[in-house]
């Protein structure tokens, strides 16, 4: 199932079952695993590995340079899971140092013109819908990225977290909120991507009391986790929200 007008290098390992439609063009060091589906005018290049099962749409571009000005050479890899879906003119852009790696998850939905900028962690069941993602950001699973909006680099965006459309995001977007804004502000949980995903209602209403705790009184961040910690019972994604926050050097957009 391989066009006759793409251009494929005898080194590069094509798994059992993909489909290669017209003017893909496929580098040396690429591997795609089984079941690929790449539509017309796909470029994947450099030290790239795709998982089984991944659908790649017209105009995307995937394991490119970075556009890193740090850029010194060597050899960085993209590493892509199984069951993603990149839509049209997508960028997906290697590492920046030696021996680096940007790593895409599994079952993320990367929608048109989204760029996804070199040395991202994207983890699994993530959407990210027409955004910029820049170098060294993290992206935890079961996130959404809004359209129009703009990730700073090494900034994180937690767990179940959703980014609104036109965004612009500076710093750490909690697990489990809902960040919106230009400036941006964290506004609520998440309630319907916490829905979605199966969250009781019992940690739905520990989560939303940890918000009001963290963004709404005042309180420094320091102080607010240490009120989180005494009052509201030590469920995994209260426990998980406090130390994403802990953790965060940027700090988190309140």
């Amino acid at each position: 199932m391989i066009h006759p007008t793409a251009l494929i290098h005898p080194r590069a390992q094509i798994g059992p079952d993909c489909e290669i439609g017209p003017y893909c063009v496929i580098g040396e060091h690429v591997e795609l695993g089984a079941g690929c589906r790449l539509h017309a005018h796909v470029v994947v290049d450099g030290h790239t590995r795709l998982g089984r099962q991944n659908v790649i749409y017209p105009f995307a571009s995937i394991g490119l340079q970075t556009q890193d000005l740090k850029w010194k050479g060597g050899v960085t890899r993209t590493e892509i899971g199984d069951h993603n879906t990149i839509r049209e003119c997508v960028t997906i852009h290697s590492a920046t140092g030696d021996g680096e790696a940007t790593v895409i998850g599994s079952h993320n939905n990367i929608l048109a013109s989204s760029h996804l900028g070199h040395n991202v962690v994207i983890g699994n069941h993530v959407i990210i819908s027409m955004a910029g993602v820049a170098g060294h950001v993290v992206v935890e699973d079961y996130a959404l990225v809004g359209g129009m909006s703009g990730v700073h680099q090494f900034c994180r965006i937690g767990k179940m977290a959703i980014v609104g459309g036109c965004s612009r995001i500076p710093q750490d977007v909690a697990p489990f909120m809902l960040v919106e804004g230009n400036p941006p502000e964290t506004r609520m949980i998440n309630k319907i991507g916490l829905e979605r995903n199966g969250v009781p209602a019992e940690t739905q209403a520990a989560l939303k009391q940890a918000h009001k705790i963290l963004f709404r009184e005042g309180l420094t961040t320091s102080n607010a986790l240490a009120r989180i910690e005494q009052e509201l019972p030590p469920l995994p994604e209260v426990q998980y929200l406090v130390r994403f926050v802990r953790a965060s050097e940027r700090g988190i957009i309140k």
